[in-house]
């Protein structure tokens, strides 16, 4: 099966065409800086790049430029026979992909308070995608439904529990799409089905979530309510002590949208570096002498060592820990300071596998003597994305 598979975001649309029969992706862009004066879609086919600047785009002009481009590229609808979309947050009441409908709209507008910026963007993506393909199959898959088998003792918080009942509050967990897929290729690599494998998967890219999961289950993971809560991330603080809203509003006179623009937009490696939200720039910087950079690399691989032992109280027995996304796959240095800390699990990294980002390894960058093994994984989740919706499509 042939899916276009859409992530709409508050300021940008990404976008693939898969073929799940060959398992690759055939061609992939992205439509950036969507509702401001000047956008630009950014894309590659063969290895051919394609870049166009873009006048006040939105999600429907900018799935017009993406369908332009696809038919510059022999891509018409035909080529196709679904439409996959990321949805953000599904709340409790989605544990797997759905045909999209009139109810399932409405319930992903539901959502919307557990994830304003997210949801109300992909429900933008995916009016804008019926519009253009009225008749063709559309599906939506959950950041959120992956983690719905979290049990109760990691899912709930420690507050009253009509917060829980009658508003929701609880732990939700995000980023499933890409801990399943990098779960299912370590199982293969351990020669193992993945529902016989113990794994922990560290997602780290702007946003950063750990998640451990048993026999193919999500059994807990470090994003909770909101993708705030956890690890360090790019711009977000990840957790913090709950007073702080308080301290700040009384000390410095914010109100609920500063704290929270300060929170999500101004701290994680940005705040601590006050140089870059990048990894990539935070470390080089460290490694030339910059001290809040150097800070910055230490705090967040502290907090994902951390969430990765912690992680770990879940399992008897762990048979791999995986690194994946932008961070995960490409910074040796945090990955080598994250392992440093996690020798009590018996982890022990091959500094040489490690500089390769385990390409000529399998993956792996331990020790051969290591167990558990570490696995560099490149995630692919448009290629789950596009599985889900063929399963869906399958059994509706």
């Amino acid at each position: 099966m042939k899916v276009l598979v859409l992530n709409s975001g508050s300021s940008s649309l990404k976008f693939a065409v898969v073929d799940t029969n060959i398992q690759c992706n055939l061609l992939s862009g992205v439509v950036e800086r969507l509702n401001t004066g000047h956008g630009c879609i950014q894309a590659s086919y063969n290895q051919l790049p394609y870049k166009k600047d873009l006048d006040q785009p939105n999600h429907k002009t900018a799935l017009k430029e993406v369908l332009e481009y696809l038919e510059l590229n022999n891509i018409t609808e035909n080529f196709f026979d679904a439409i996959g979309h990321r949805v953000v947050h599904g709340g409790e009441k989605f544990t797997q992909a759905q045909l999209i409908c009139s109810r399932v709209l409405k319930e992903i507008e539901s959502c919307i308070p557990l994830a304003p910026l997210h949801n109300q963007a992909n429900l933008e993506g995916i009016y804008a995608a019926q519009s253009f393909f009225p008749n063709k199959p559309q599906v939506a898959i959950f950041d959120t439904s992956f983690h719905q088998t979290i049990p109760q003792r990691a899912y709930r918080y420690s507050l009253p529990k009509e917060l829980y009942t009658d508003h929701g509050v609880r732990k939700y967990g995000f980023h499933g799409s890409s801990h399943r897929y990098v779960a299912s290729i370590a199982a293969m690599k351990l020669h193992k089905p993945v529902e016989k494998c113990c794994i922990i998967t560290a997602h780290l890219g702007n946003g950063c979530s750990a998640t451990a999961i048993k026999y193919g289950k999500s059994i807990d993971t470090t994003m909770g309510l909101t993708p705030l809560e956890g690890l360090v991330m790019g711009t977000r603080c990840g957790s913090i002590d709950p007073g702080l809203h308080e301290y700040l509003h009384d000390k410095l006179g914010w109100n609920l949208s500063q704290i929270n623009h300060v929170l999500n937009k101004k701290s994680g490696l940005l705040g601590i570096s006050q140089l870059s939200s990048d990894m990539r720039e935070v470390t080089n910087a460290a490694k030339e002498g910059h001290d809040d950079s150097k800070l910055a690399t230490e705090i967040f691989s502290y907090h994902l060592a951390q969430a990765i032992a912690s992680l770990s109280v879940n399992f008897h027995d762990l048979d791999a820990l995986v690194f994946t996304g932008g961070i995960g796959e490409h910074s040796t240095t945090i990955r080598a300071i994250t392992m440093s800390m996690l020798r009590i699990l018996g982890f022990e990294l091959d500094v040489i596998r490690n500089d390769n980002d385990g390409k000529y390894s399998n993956g792996i960058i331990t020790t051969d003597s290591t167990t558990p093994r570490a696995f560099v994984i490149p995630t692919n989740e448009e290629l789950q994305i596009a599985w889900d919706v063929e399963t869906t499509l399958k059994s509706s």
